[in-house]
């Protein structure tokens, strides 16, 4: 049985991509992912517990480069919720994840929001959006020194919306209203680091593309954000998760990356994967597989 990921982390030339765990989640994958029932998972079982639920990994990435000091996405946040029937959802441990790597939250200069669902978004203040609303008052920005970017298209979406699944009004619009900034496609925000249009799971989504600055290691990290939630999409890149917003649009996206990703220099980061985040996509013989662990070069 596959469980959440522990810390790793790559380097590619100069620059390090470090996963850091926040915490996890067990999805049922007749609500989570719904086209994958009642026989999809046969090949997969490896993936299930007892009760044919499937773990997810959530947590961020920290990327160092140069003297800069990114994470992407800031996880769930120090909440612990059920959703009877369906999931089961624990979170907290991003800050004392990143203290372990010798960092405070004051030395973080940009937060990079793939999108703002509610895992993604968890430590941007001192409250995390649970479902049932902010549980205390909100004193501040977790990251106060950091630049807070993500894409217009996605920021529009949720902007003045109450949805349990989207960034919280109290605790994550309204602290970011006047300190967010906006990205596009294509746009470097570091050097090395660079923003991959990927929508679908949500209007705005986005993925980061990292590469050696100086240009000396062949090799390519893809932060997929929510392309994927587990490897099964890999090889099962039809199946749709229940909060796409355009589910056919994410399959067209999915399928696009996919095609541009099989080759042995490019190491996908799937922050939602189980087990291991870090891997490759292998041509098909007769269908995709996941390979863990780096790219070769």
């Amino acid at each position: 049985m596959s469980r959440p990921a522990a810390r790793s982390q790559i380097r590619v030339g100069r620059t390090t991509v470090t996963y850091l765990p926040d915490g996890h989640a067990w999805l049922n994958p007749a609500v989570f992912l719904p086209s994958s029932v009642p026989s999809g998972w046969a090949a997969h079982d490896a993936f299930l517990d007892e009760r044919g639920w499937f773990p997810v990994s959530i947590g961020s990435f920290l990327i160092r480069t140069d003297d800069r000091v990114i994470l992407v996405d800031l996880g769930l946040g120090a909440a612990d919720f059920s959703l009877p029937g369906a999931a089961e959802f624990h979170g907290g441990g991003l800050l004392d994840a990143l203290a372990a790597e010798g960092l405070s939250p004051e030395d973080v200069d940009t937060v990079i929001y793939t999108h703002l669902h509610h895992d993604h978004v968890g430590w941007t203040t001192n409250v995390p959006p649970a479902p049932d609303g902010p549980g205390g008052p909100v004193t501040g920005l977790t990251f106060p020194a950091a630049r807070h970017l993500v894409s217009e298209a996605e920021w529009a979406h949720w902007s003045g919306t109450n949805d349990p699944v989207g960034p919280d009004p109290l605790a994550v619009q309204e602290p970011l209203a006047e300190v967010i900034g906006f990205f596009g496609d294509g746009d470097v925000v570091a050097p090395g680091v660079r923003i991959l249009a990927t929508p679908g799971h949500t209007p705005g989504h986005s993925s980061l593309v990292v590469t050696d600055p100086d240009g000396e290691d062949p090799r390519r990290v893809v932060v997929l954000g929510d392309v994927m939630h587990c490897q099964v999409q890999i090889t099962e890149s039809h199946w749709t998760f229940a909060f796409d917003v355009d589910p056919a649009e994410g399959v067209a996206t999915r399928e696009q990356l996919l095609k541009e990703i099989e080759d042995d220099r490019t190491i996908l980061a799937g922050g939602h994967f189980a087990g291991q985040v870090f891997g490759r996509v292998l041509p098909p013989a007769l269908r995709r597989i996941w390979a863990a662990g780096q790219a070769t070069g």
